[in-house]
């Protein structure tokens, strides 16, 4: 994640330099490969030479269980996990979850470690690779509560296609965390192509980087499919439980070239051309472990994702307050190291321009935001006609559902295989009218890579009768026209009104709110541009005592809101909420006894939580944390459910707040459900991708 364009240039830039080697290591290998036509970024593609086992949206497939803990991250860049992924990954680490994590490229971009301060170095790209793996190592220790200079174990892993990797790994009691190294040729704009020309290049062969010090001697080299197979390989013999990623599909983000260069972003997108390649060779990964491993009769992968926007950052209000910025910041210092440290490492303590409060200091802000790609709910529950409670994820790129064995036993039966991947992690629903429910999902329609094509679709599955079984996967295709703009779309919400219409919500590609209405008959309508101003993902819908439908988004600098002038009307864009401040996550909105709707809210890089009500914006005393709420309506008045500034769950009722201090660490994405009675209940999915249950 440095800053470096991500323009991959027009035309042919063949570099063959030779480096002496330094003792102990082989020739220092740079990207030697030859670019045909212009290099695209975004993930696009040419026409496919080959393809994996298609997808099965069919289910019934059976899933595995019994599995352990495991978190694998997959990265273009040394860093990005420390920039875009915490505090999502130093809590799962502290609760004792094995850490993997896979670099794609070597990070060598220009070869200059920059002393702030200092005359410019001398170009050395092994050398710099080194020093930000060695600022990797210093990192993760101290996240392990271990010295910053603490040996590693250091080997060489013997990968799919005769590919090899180095792998360096760390343990602290029951805690671990492994570094694999795969040291592709990182991209640096015109100067050298590098992951999105082999996503998109059928004829590319892309070099790797041997790093000072490193086990590894000699070079190699990845194509396409040599890539995605080592990665499925990793996938399949770590067999880990979670996996984040970063942004296959980044926002559109139209700059002038000055200021594209300055932000280091690709021409378009609000992000580095390495990351969405990185993300997509991760997703196609992940396709193609489930498509293999099921095709020949194994059981579903039990794994959960999460993508990370990376550059986006950069142009929204920052959504994390001081307490938890600090922490996150603070593992960057030993990343960035300093060259006065003497850490055993000859080719340098780490990337020194990332050291010290710079990435606080630093313009482009990217520190102090985490915004997961798929925003939203990532637990769907519903309950039984019996009283029991059943819960639906995507688990395996696949929806799964989970029933309580017993009514309020809180103890879950085994996954029930629903079908409908490849799809996002978060999912939207809705009840028609009779009670039969409606689950709607991102599906991956095409990512084939290497030439294959590139479609997103909005996926809906359906019941047959309430607590019964479900038609066949409906696919209700996409609010933005085009591939490109299509992949941009955002996840699913949607709210059932009065009159038995439910209405589907999507951000769409121009960042702006998309509906289509399903009749009370069951047909759909197309799908419209509601208009309005550009909005974060994470929609939050609902109905209000009049029957209008109500939505509400985080705009740069206020809520936005749509509604109809009656019940039944189109729903058109409004004024933007003035009241309150410049929302830092997306608003939960909730129906209020008076008739009118109550937003809740947390500030711009603020801990408090904003209640905005018939006009009025006031904050709400000890619910202090970071992150979205989810609010529910009770006979006792508004549940609100967040996170502490320390990542606990936290339970807001009349009664006062609860904070769940037990139990497996809180993937992102709870489920609130207020039963009858009154009586709150929360369902998330833990490290081990499998569902709990708190009812305080």
């Amino acid at each position: 994640m440095r800053d470096q364009p991500g323009l991959p240039g027009n035309g042919e830039r063949v570099d063959r330099k030779r480096f002496a080697a330094a003792p102990g290591v082989g020739r220092r290998a740079v990207l030697t490969a030859t670019a045909l036509g212009s290099a695209l970024t975004a993930c696009s593609v040419p026409p496919p030479r080959r393809s994996d086992p298609p997808p099965n949206p069919a289910p019934g497939l059976p899933i595995s269980t019994g599995r352990r803990a495991l978190l694998m991250q997959i990265l273009a860049h040394p860093d990005d996990d420390l920039y875009f992924m915490n505090p999502d990954t130093r809590q799962a680490v502290d609760a004792g979850t094995p850490l993997v994590c896979v670099y794609l490229t070597a990070g060598e971009a220009d070869g200059v470690n920059r002393i702030p301060g200092a005359p410019r170095p001398a170009p050395d790209k092994a050398a710099y690779s080194s020093a930000r793996h060695q600022g990797l190592r210093q990192a993760y220790a101290t996240l392990l509560g271990l010295d910053r200079f603490t040996p590693w174990e250091t080997s060489v892993a013997e990968l799919a296609g005769d590919h090899r990797a180095e792998v360096d790994t760390l343990t602290a009691g029951a805690r671990r965390v492994e570094l694999v190294f795969l040291n592709t040729a990182m991209h640096t704009g015109r100067q050298r192509l590098g992951l999105p020309s082999l996503w998109r290049d059928r004829r590319l062969v892309l070099r790797t980087v041997v790093a000072d010090g490193s086990p590894l001697t000699r070079a190699g080299s990845y194509t396409y499919d040599g890539l995605v197979d080592v990665l499925a390989g990793l996938l399949e013999g770590h067999r880990p439980t979670v996996v984040h990623t970063l942004d296959p599909d980044p926002d559109i983000q139209h700059s002038t070239e000055a200021v594209r260069r300055a932000d280091s972003e690709q021409r378009g997108y609000s992000d580095h051309a390495d990351h969405t390649a990185a993300a997509c060779f991760a997703w196609a990964a992940m396709i193609r472990w489930v498509a293999r491993t099921t095709a020949t009769g194994g059981d579903v992968p039990g794994f959960v994702t999460t993508a990370y926007r990376g550059y986006y950052s950069r142009h929204w209000p920052k959504n994390l307050p001081p307490g938890v910025l600090e922490t996150k910041a603070a593992h960057l210092v030993p990343y960035g190291g300093s060259p006065d440290w003497e850490c055993g490492n000859a080719a340098g303590c780490g990337d020194y321009n990332v050291g010290g409060d710079r990435p606080l200091t630093n313009r482009k802000g990217w520190v102090r935001s985490t915004h997961h790609r798929y925003p939203g709910a990532r637990v769907a529950v519903a309950a039984e006609s019996d009283g029991r409670l059943a819960a639906y994820a995507v688990l395996g790129l696949r929806v799964a559902r989970w029933r309580e064995t017993e009514p309020g036993s809180g103890v879950w039966g085994p996954p029930h295989d629903l079908g409908g991947g490849p799809l996002a992690p978060a999912l939207g629903t809705a009840a028609a009218a009779d009670g039969r429910l409606l689950l709607f999902g991102l599906r991956f329609a095409a990512l084939g890579g290497h030439g294959g094509d590139n479609e997103r679709e909005i996926v809906v599955l359906e019941q047959t009768a309430p607590g019964g079984g479900f038609l066949p996967w409906r696919g209700l295709g996409n609010p933005s026209p085009g591939r490109d703009q299509g992949r941009r779309i955002g996840v699913p919400v949607a709210v059932t009104a009065p009159d038995d219409r439910v209405h589907l919500f999507v951000r769409n590609a121009e960042k702006g709110l998309s509906t289509r209405v399903r009749e009370g008959d069951g047909r759909w309508g197309g799908w419209r541009d509601t208009g309005g101003g550009e909005v974060q993902d994470g929609f939050s819908a609902v109905v209000d005592a009049e029957g209008r439908v109500h939505v509400y988004g985080a705009g740069h600098h206020a809520v936005h809101h749509w509604t109809q002038d009656g019940p039944g009307e189109e729903l058109t864009a409004r004024t933007q909420v003035d009241a309150g401040p410049v929302p830092g996550t997306p608003p939960a909105a909730l129906a209020a006894a008076d008739g009118s709707v109550e937003l809740f809210h947390r500030a711009e890089a603020g801990p408090r939580l904003t209640a905005v009500h018939a006009g009025t914006a006031a904050e709400l005393p000890g619910f202090d944390g970071y992150g979205p709420v989810t609010a529910a309506a009770s006979p006792r008045g508004p549940v609100l459910l967040g996170r502490t500034g320390e990542g606990l769950l936290q339970l807001r009722t009349a009664e006062g707040v609860l904070v769940r201090s037990r139990g497996p660490v809180a993937l992102d994405g709870p489920a609130l459900h207020v039963g009858e009675a009154g009586r709150a209940a929360v369902v998330g999915l833990g490290t081990d991708a499998l569902p709990w249950l708190w009812r305080p």
